[in-house]
C-alpha cells in the first residue's frame, strides 16, 4: 500500500437472510417472549434469583462480562490515538462496532435485571444522584460512554448517506469524543472491580483484593485484543476474507505484554496477601481459579513466537482463550467464588440463560446487518482509493 493511501471501508454486502442470521432471529424472538414475561411478573417468575443471591447470571453476563468483551474499540483506541500507532487504524471501525453494540445492549438489559424496573429513569434525574455509590459512577459512565461511542462511529453512517460536509465538520470536534471514548472505560472498568471489593469476605480470597479495579482495568483491556482477534479470524471465515495478519501479528504481540504485566500483577497480589494456598483445596473453586489462569497463560504457548502469530487458526485459539479467561475472572468472582452463607445457593434457570444467549445473537446479528450495509470493514476489491482529509 503507498504512502498516503489507505483502504477506505466498504459495505460487504450480500443477503442478509443465512442460517447464521435465522438462529440469531429465532434466539431474539425467545429472548423477548421471557423478557415480557419477567417484566410483567417478576424476577421470580423467570430466574432462579433469591435473597443471598439477588445478582445472576444477567447482571454478571450482560454488564460485567458483556461490557469487557466490548472494550475492543477502547483497546484498539488506546494503540492508535494514545501510542500513535496508526497502523492499527483499519481495525478501529470493526472494534468500535462491536464495543457500540455491546455495551448499548448491556445497557439495555440492565433494565431486566432491576426489581423495580419502571424506576429506571432514577438513574438519570439529578435529585436521585447518589455521587459517594460505586454503582452510579457504573451506571453514569456507561450511559455517557453508549452515547460518545454512537458519536464516534456516526461518520460511518453520514458516509452511507453522503453526508461528506457534515462528517467533515464533526470530524473537527470528534477528538473530543474519541479522548472520552478512552477515559470513560477505563474509569467504569476499573469501578467494576470495586464493586466487588465492598462485597467484603463474602467473596474468596483468592479474587478478593484491594487491588481489584487495576486487576479489571487490565483485565478488559486484554480481552478488548482477544476479541479483536476472535472477531476479526470470524468476520474474514464468514465474508470470505484475507485474514489481517499483519496487523494481527503486532497486535497479538502487544496483548502478551499486557498480559504478562496482568499475571505479574494477579499472582504477587495472591502471594504477598497469603492467599495462594485457597488454589491448591480440593474443591470446584480451586478448579475454577485455576482453569481461569491457564486460559490466561495459554495464549504465551498459541502465539508466543512470531511464526505462531502468522497461523490465523492459533490467532483464532489464541482470542478463545483470552476471552474465556477474562470471563471466568468475572465469573469466578462474582458467582463462583462468591459464599453468601449457609442455606443460599443459585444457578441459573433456562429463560436466563435464554436471555443471555439472545443478547449474545442481538449483537451479532447487528454486527453482521452494518458490516455488509454500512462502510465498516476495511475494502479488498481492487486498488486502495485515497484517503480523504
Amino acid at each position: 500500500m503507498s504512502a498516503g493511501h489507505e483502504a477506505r471501508p466498504a459495505p460487504v454486502g450480500g443477503s442478509l437472510f443465512n442460517a447464521t442470521t435465522l438462529v440469531c432471529g429465532v434466539l431474539i424472538a425467545i429472548m423477548a417472549s421471557v423478557v415480557v414475561v419477567r417484566l410483567f411478573f417478576g424476577l421470580a417468575s423467570v430466574t432462579n434469583l433469591n435473597d443471598g443471591y439477588s445478582w445472576g447470571i444477567w447482571v454478571v453476563g450482560d454488564v460485567f462480562i458483556g461490557s469487557a468483551l466490548a472494550c475492543g474499540g477502547f483497546s484498539v483506541a488506546l494503540l492508535v490515538y494514545i501510542f500513535n500507532r496508526g497502523e492499527y487504524h483499519p481495525l478501529v471501525r470493526p472494534a468500535l462496532l462491536g464495543s457500540l453494540f455491546g455495551y448499548t445492549l448491556a445497557g439495555a438489559a440492565i433494565t431486566f435485571d432491576l426489581g423495580r424496573w419502571w424506576n429506571f429513569w432514577h438513574i438519570f434525574w439529578p435529585g436521585y444522584f447518589n455521587v459517594n455509590s460505586v454503582m452510579f459512577e457504573v451506571a453514569a459512565c456507561i450511559t455517557l460512554y453508549i452515547l460518545v461511542m454512537w458519536i464516534e462511529f456516526s461518520p460511518v453512517f453520514l458516509e452511507k448517506l453522503g453526508l461528506h460536509d457534515a462528517r467533515r465538520k464533526l470530524s473537527k470536534v470528534l477528538f473530543i469524543f474519541i479522548a472520552l471514548g478512552i477515559v470513560l472505560p477505563m474509569m467504569h472498568q476499573a469501578s467494576l472491580g470495586t464493586m466487588l471489593v465492598v462485597m467484603g469476605d463474602q467473596v474468596s480470597p483468592l479474587w478478593q483484593t484491594p487491588i481489584l479495579p487495576l486487576i479489571y482495568l487490565l483485565s478488559a483491556i486484554i480481552m478488548g485484543y482477544g476479541v479483536v482477534l476472535f472477531e476479526s479470524c470470524v468476520a474474514a471465515s464468514a465474508y470470505r476474507r484475507q485474514i489481517e495478519v499483519p496487523l494481527l501479528n503486532p497486535l497479538a504481540h502487544v496483548l502478551l505484554g499486557v498480559m504478562a504485566l496482568y499475571l505479574v500483577a494477579r499472582f504477587a497480589d495472591l502471594i504477598i496477601r497469603g492467599a495462594l494456598p485457597q488454589a491448591f483445596r480440593l474443591n470446584f473453586v480451586a478448579l475454577s481459579f485455576w482453569v481461569e489462569n491457564l486460559s490466561f497463560v495459554a495464549p504465551f504457548f498459541l502465539i508466543g513466537t512470531a511464526e505462531a502469530r502468522r497461523n490465523p487458526a492459533r490467532l483464532f485459539l489464541a482470542g478463545i482463550a483470552v476471552m474465556l479467561s477474562g470471563i471466568l475472572l468475572r465469573l469466578n468472582g462474582f458467582l463462583i467464588g462468591f459464599d453468601t452463607g449457609p442455606g443460599w445457593s443459585y444457578f441459573p434457570s433456562v429463560p436466563e440463560l435464554l436471555v443471555t444467549l439472545g443478547i449474545f445473537a442481538a449483537e451479532v446479528y447487528g454486527y453482521i446487518y452494518i458490516t455488509r450495509r454500512f462502510p465498516v470493514l476495511p475494502r479488498e476489491d481492487g486498488e486502495a482509493l485515497p484517503a480523504r482529509g
